[in-house]
């Protein structure tokens, strides 16, 4: 007997309609095939869905069995393929008979016929909704991440058996409705600029880092309040959207980050990779091209601390997701396109001892040792960063009498203000924030007076800008426009943008 049952393959964060087709034949030897280029973990899956079957009573492998995973021009991968398989060997042999064209099929089954959460479930909801079928049943351990989709009935399962009478009309389960309110995230609440005391030319530049979403470089001696700063940042970014929300959702899902969570990914990411990754782990890749830093840091901030003790040719991979907003994995087998559109904060001192120009301390690094330390900081790298600011030490008598600093709501007010200018602004240009723009959107949005103009061609000429820190100044000074609420760019805008040039300005 034949039978059909439908699933999906995962390239990247977008799902490719697979077809399980079974075969039961009635004359040879015993056998069990699985044909349709399966990969190492779908071949193994023939080993736990015949444990499962048989445990639950169905010993069905006394024939010849062929499994083609449809179409057969790509590999495959992934233990979701279990729930399928296992649905399609008991309707071929008869012992379920239910219409299921309209049903998707996700899960890993265990020995003993549990389900296992699988990752990539919210990709395959919406894939599913898309492609139109009416149901999908994922292991219960998924619900919270396909609840997010409307559109579609949800059913969630902890043991094949489940799935059975389900199907088979035994079993009365009504689909799965949740208030995505639910699901937001609480805890973990971010830390507050409040506890930032003094360091006000740097919060004023985190302010309009994260109004327009520009990268950030903040350059100073250990202990200055770098991290401490960086940290603070995801508090004054705005609420994600919808569909922000689910956009980061599917990446941290393809990457098996929400398997046995309760929760979806509603507070922006604060990806923070030590120093000693690698290219994969950052870029993304390794045999199963999984996403890497840049790409769970979609929609929110990639933290790259000590980023001169990083390998430059991780340094170097960081300049296509920067200018590109996406990260083009290649393999052997395969290639696969993932969003990584973050905002890029990084923290460096300025020597190898940290002390370089430093007021409390002084520095021990030979010139030859401060300039192989800054070569890791190649130009084209540099031009991707926006603000480059000066982090100064802060003598701890001077601390004790500072008062706390502005909290993060009263900031973060400013910035949403900026936010619905920018959202407002580009609602036909299909972007979202100045960082954005390209050189026709730079020309349109950021025209300049005369003495403006003269500021700038001032800034080229004795900093030696190169096109790219042209464009990052203008959409800088954008920025800095909307956050006074400003139709137009004034000089004291230009001025203040040139400012967060400071590796131009010292050629570091």
């Amino acid at each position: 007997m034949f039978a059909k049952v439908s699933t999906a393959h995962l390239e990247g964060i977008e799902p490719v309609l697979v077809e399980v087709e079974v075969n039961i034949s009635n004359m040879g030897l015993p056998s069990f095939t699985v044909v349709g280029l399966a990969e190492t973990s779908i071949k193994e899956s023939r080993e736990r869905v015949k444990s499962a079957l048989k445990n639950l009573g169905f010993n069905i492998f006394a024939k010849p069995i062929t499994i083609n995973l449809a179409p057969a021009d790509f590999k495959k991968e992934g233990t979701h393929y279990d729930l399928p398989i296992s649905i399609g060997l008991l309707a071929a042999s008869g012992f379920l008979n239910a219409e299921m064209d309209d049903t998707f099929f996700i899960g890993e089954v265990s020995l003993d016929g549990k389900l296992r959460g699988v990752k990539g479930v919210l990709p395959f909801t919406i894939f599913a909704k898309e492609n139109g079928f009416k149901k999908i049943i994922v292991p219960k351990e998924n619900i919270n991440e396909a609840a997010i989709i409307d559109g579609i009935e949800i059913y969630g399962f902890d043991s094949l058996d489940k799935v059975l009478a389900f199907l088979a009309g035994e079993m009365d389960e009504r689909p799965i409705k949740k208030d995505i309110t639910e699901l937001l995230i609480h805890e973990n609440e971010y830390h507050d600029f409040e506890d930032v005391k003094g360091q006000f030319a740097v919060k004023r530049a985190a302010e309009i880092a994260a109004a327009g979403m520009h990268n950030l470089l903040m350059i100073g001696s250990p202990g200055s309040g770098k991290t401490m700063i960086a940290k603070r940042i995801p508090s004054i970014l705005p609420e994600m959207t919808l569909e922000e929300i689910i956009e980061t959702t599917k990446i941290h899902s393809v990457a098996g980050r929400l398997i046995n969570k309760n929760q979806i990914v509603s507070k922006r990411p604060f990806i923070a990779p030590h120093h000693t990754a690698s290219d994969v782990s950052i870029i993304g890749g390794g045999r199963d091209a999984k996403p890497g830093a840049v790409s769970l840091a979609h929609n929110g901030i990639l933290f790259c601390d000590e980023l001169l003790e990083f390998k430059k040719s991780v340094l170097e991979v960081l300049r296509q997701p920067l200018e590109d907003r996406v990260v083009t994995v290649s393999r052997a087998n395969r290639t696969v396109t993932y969003p990584a559109n973050f905002m890029f904060v990084a923290a460096c001192n300025p020597c190898p001892c940290g002390y370089l120009g430093d007021n409390r301390r002084e520095c021990v690094c030979t010139q030859a040792q401060i300039q192989r330390y800054r070569a890791k900081l190649s130009g084209p790298l540099m031009d991707r960063i926006d603000i480059q600011v000066q982090v100064s030490s802060i003598d701890i008598k001077d601390l004790s009498k500072l008062q706390p600093g502005e909290s993060s709501e009263n900031i973060r007010k400013r910035v949403e203000v900026a936010r619905k200018i920018q959202m407002e602004r580009f609602k036909e240009e299909g972007i979202l924030y100045n960082s954005q723009m390209n050189e026709k959107q730079i020309r349109k949005y950021c025209r300049l007076d005369e003495s403006s103009l003269k500021l700038m061609e001032q800034a080229v000429t004795k900093l030696g800008l190169s096109a790219r820190a042209y464009s990052k100044i203008l959409k800088v000074a954008r920025t800095i426009a909307d956050l006074e609420e400003s139709k137009d760019l004034l000089s004291k805008h230009i001025l203040e943008a040139i400012q967060y040039r400071i590796l131009d300005k010292e050629n570091l």
